[in-house]
Parts: structure tokens; C-alpha cells; sequence
């Protein structure tokens, strides 16, 4: 399928410089732009690229100047990213499907007793428990599990492989990708007397609210009592742990092979980096930045600040920790010699306090 760079301005509310009548028929890169392709320029380390590309059209922003003369078509926006983004969702919309698709595919099961909307896919090796309520255009792809009780809204969207525990609610336009697991049972293990470990039973659900997109292979369990839940706009990585009873702030991302121990809130808006561990029973304030691989076994009240490092702390801290760091083994050669040094100076004193007492 094929559109002028005319079409995608008005698509994006753009303006051009260049051939208006240039067509695309795909999307790339910019360091991979071919003719017939359409891509974008956002980061300025990546404007050397805009010169050499054979893209027949590149979007960027609307107060972009360039440097020297572009072969391309510029479609100019105010934010070149979220445009591009606007163009992939669309491109995903044209080529997948799934979009198109509804009714029921066999070998299946759809209980009796399930509620289905309009427009609804269920796919082929799916399973659908008793009193399950699924919303309108909502797809449910191969081999995934819907529990009992279950309610999922509209537009939503559960890729192969999925399981849905029981009782779980799931607002509208979630994305769940494949082989992720909502509502399994929460680490929750009594000590005994005897070492051993006794279950304590996991009675709680977990929400998901609207506008939620979660990677694949994630897992989020249900509540011990109450619910876990998983606010409005919130978007999760792949791989994934949330532990039961979290509280994951609305319009917050949390990176990959982050764990979130049970019990604790994340605030709203907050940015988690990829391999973070936050401990439970926690509170961390709205707009918390967290970078890769730190460690959070702390509250925190102040908003919008960043922690790095394991145990965290505040950004300009762990800078400066990370320098001294780095200068550990010029420092321990600095002591090392400052102490024979000092060795060899008492050594001088005691051999001349000896001459001086004979």
C-alpha cells in the first residue's frame, strides 16, 4: 500500500519541503531509509544520517534547519517521535489480521455461561471459564486462559499464550502480550516451627486498568486479600515480577527484570529502569525515577527525584560515589605507599632517638 508524503502530512498535521506527490509504501529506520521508505529524525546524533539516507521522505521537527542540502522530503511536525508513532500504530492497524478478525475459531472452548461482545475473536485452542465477560472488538488470541468471573473491556487485545487467573478485571485497550500471567498466586508462606513453610491462601484478585500495555512473559499476582492493582496507563516491559498487593501508579513504565516486592505503591508517573529491585511494603513518591539495576529498600516522600545505585541514592550522590569508585585502585596504591612512607619515617625517628639517648 502506497501514500504520498501529502496524504501522511495531513495524516500527522505536518508541513512539507519537497515533493509533495513522493510516494512511500514502508517504514524504517533513518540509518536504513531506502526509496520508497518513510522514517524519522528525533535525536540529534542521528542528523548525520538525514544526509546520506535514501528515504523518499523523513519526518522532523518543525523548527529542524539542516545543515546541508537533503535529497529526502521533509514532512516538518512539532513532536517528530509521537508523529512516527501515530504512523506505526496505523501501518500495525493496516497489516495485522487480527484487526479484521472476529467470531470464534475451533478447536475452542467458551463457556455457556461467558458474556461476549460485539466484534470479539477468540481463537483457536483458547479457553473461556464460566461467567467470563469480554467487551466489544476485544481479541483473544491461541492458547490463552481466561479464568472465571473473569471481566476483560473493549478493545482489548490478549496475545498467544496468555493466562488469566480468576476474578481478574481488566479495563479497556490492554494490551497483554504473549506467555504473561495475571492473577497467579502471591508469595505468601508461613514460617512454622519446624522449618517448614505453611501457604497462606491468596484470596485477592488483580485490576488492571484502562489503557494498560504489559510485555510479554510478565507476571502480576493477585492480592492476598483486596486487589493488586495496575493503574490507568501504565506500560510494563517484558519480564516482569509483581508481587501481590502492589499498587503501580497510573502513566508509570517500568523497565525489564524489575521486581516489585508485595505490598508497596509506586507513585504516579514514576520511571523504573530495567533489573531495579524495589523491597515491600514501601511507598515511593509520585514521578520517582529510578535508574537500571538500583535497589530500593526505602520509602520516599519527595517527587520527581532520581535514585541510582544499590542501596539508592540520590542521583547527584551516586555520581559522585561512581567517580571515587573508579578511583579505588590509584587510591589504594596512593595509601599503600603514603604508609610505607610513614613506616620509614618512624623507623628514621627511633633509629636518631636512639643516638641521641646513647
Amino acid at each position: 500500500m502506497q501514500f504520498t508524503a501529502k496524504q501522511i502530512s495531513e495524516f500527522i498535521n505536518g508541513t512539507i519541503e519537497g515533493d509533495e506527490n513522493v510516494k512511500v509504501e514502508e517504514l524504517s529506520k533513518i540509518e536504513d531509509g531506502k526509496p520508497g521508505s518513510l522514517c524519522f529524525l528525533s535525536n540529534p546524533k542521528y542528523e548525520n544520517y538525514l544526509y546520506s539516507t535514501n528515504a523518499s521522505v523523513v519526518i522532523v521537527s518543525q523548527d529542524f534547519l539542516p545543515a546541508q542540502a537533503v535529497k529526502s522530503t521533509l514532512i516538518k511536525v512539532a513532536d517528530p517521535y509521537s508523529a512516527f508513532s501515530v504512523l506505526l500504530d496505523r501501518y500495525n492497524e493496516v497489516i495485522s489480521q487480527v484487526n479484521d478478525s472476529s467470531g470464534i475459531e475451533q478447536p475452542s472452548f467458551v463457556h455457556p455461561t461467558a458474556k461476549l461482545g460485539k466484534n470479539v475473536f477468540i481463537a483457536a485452542f483458547s479457553y473461556i471459564a464460566e461467567n467470563v465477560e469480554i467487551g466489544d472488538n476485544s481479541k483473544i488470541l491461541a492458547q490463552v486462559y481466561v479464568g472465571p468471573d473473569t471481566k476483560i473491556g473493549t478493545g482489548c487485545t490478549l496475545f498467544p499464550g496468555v493466562k488469566i487467573y480468576n476474578r481478574s478485571v481488566i479495563g479497556d485497550r490492554v494490551f497483554i502480550h504473549a506467555n504473561t500471567v495475571v492473577g497467579s498466586d502471591g508469595f505468601g508462606f508461613a514460617p512454622q516451627a519446624d522449618g517448614t513453610y505453611s501457604k497462606i491462601a491468596q484470596i485477592g484478585n488483580v485490576v488492571i486498568e484502562d489503557d494498560v500495555e504489559i510485555g510479554a512473559n510478565t507476571t502480576i499476582d493477585r492480592a492476598t486479600m483486596g486487589s493488586t492493582f495496575i493503574r490507568k496507563g501504565v506500560k510494563l516491559d517484558n519480564l516482569i515480577q509483581i508481587a501481590h498487593n502492589v499498587d503501580v501508579g497510573e502513566h508509570s513504565v517500568v523497565a525489564a527484570q524489575t521486581g516489585i516486592s508485595g505490598s508497596t505503591k509506586l507513585g504516579e508517573k514514576s520511571v523504573v529502569g530495567g533489573q531495579v529491585g524495589i523491597a515491600g511494603h514501601l511507598s515511593l513518591a509520585k514521578g520517582t525515577q529510578i535508574g537500571a539495576q538500583a535497589g530500593i529498600n526505602f520509602s520516599t516522600t519527595e517527587e520527581n527525584k532520581q535514585w541510582h545505585g544499590s542501596p539508592a541514592q540520590p542521583l547527584r550522590d551516586w555520581m559522585r560515589a561512581s567517580v571515587i569508585f573508579k578511583q579505588l585502585p590509584a587510591v589504594e596504591k596512593r595509601i599503600a605507599a603514603l604508609e610505607t612512607t610513614i613506616a620509614q619515617l618512624k623507623a628514621l625517628i627511633e633509629q636518631n632517638s636512639t643516638i641521641q639517648d646513647k
